[in-house]
C-alpha cells in the first residue's frame, strides 16, 4: 500500500477503448488496487452487472459505439454504489454541468494524481456508505425494539440485516478507522424510551 493511500485495496474498473492507454493506467494502479479493465462501454456494463461492484470507475468519454457519457448515464441508472471519475482527453465544456460524474481528470494523468483521485473517491464512498449503514442500523434497532420476530414479516428484517452486514463489510474495506465510528454508533440506545 502506498503511504499516501488510506484504502488498502480498492476495487477499480478502468474503462477505455484504447487498449494501450487502459492497460497503462491499470498498471499504474496495479500495486495498490484490484483493477479490472474494460475496453468498451458494453464490456464495462457487463463487468458491473456480472461482478462485484467496483469502488471507483475510471471512465474515458470518447469511445466508439457507446460513449463514456452514455456509459456514465447507464451506470447511474443502475444505482451502483461506486464513484465515477471521467479520465479523458475530451476538454470539458458546459455540457459537463449536467453530467453525474464525481471527478474529471484530463489526460495524460500522472500516477500520483491517479492514486490521489482513487484514494479520495474511496474515502467519499466510505462516508456515503456510513450514512446508509447508520440509516439501516437505526431502522433495525427501532423495529427490533418494537416488533417481535414473528411479527416482523416475510424475512424483511433478515434482508435488512444482510444489506447492513454487506455495507459494514465494504466500509471496513474502504475506511481503516471505521470500527471506531461504527462502535460508537452501535452503542447508542435507540429503543429505551
Amino acid at each position: 500500500m502506498s503511504e499516501r493511500m488510506r484504502v488498502a485495496a480498492p476495487s477499480v474498473l478502468m474503462v477505455d477503448d484504447e487498449k494501450r492507454v487502459a492497460d497503462s493506467y491499470a498498471l499504474r494502479l496495479d500495486d495498490i488496487a484490484d483493477v479490472t479493465v474494460a475496453y468498451s462501454g458494453e464490456e464495462a456494463l457487463e463487468v458491473v452487472d456480472d461482478g462485484p461492484t467496483p469502488d471507483v470507475v475510471l471512465l474515458d468519454r470518447h469511445m466508439p459505439e457507446m460513449s463514456g457519457d452514455e456509459v456514465l448515464t447507464r451506470l447511474r441508472e443502475r444505482n451502483i454504489e461506486s464513484r465515477i471519475v471521467m479520465v479523458t482527453a475530451v476538454d470539458p465544456g458546459l455540457d459537463v454541468l449536467d453530467m453525474p460524474f464525481d471527478d474529471y481528470l484530463s489526460k495524460p494523468v500522472e500516477r500520483e494524481d491517479l492514486l490521489a483521485v482513487v484514494d479520495q473517491q474511496c474515502q467519499v464512498l466510505a462516508y456515503e456508505l456510513l450514512g446508509e449503514y447508520f440509516r439501516l442500523e437505526s431502522t433495525r434497532a427501532v423495529v427490533a425494539s418494537q416488533i417481535s420476530e414473528k411479527d416482523a414479516g416475510d424475512g424483511e428484517i433478515d434482508d435488512l440485516d444482510a444489506k447492513r452486514s454487506a455495507i459494514k463489510e465494504r466500509i471496513h474495506s474502504l475506511l481503516p478507522e471505521a470500527e471506531q465510528m461504527l462502535s460508537a454508533f452501535d452503542g447508542i440506545d435507540r429503543g429505551g424510551y
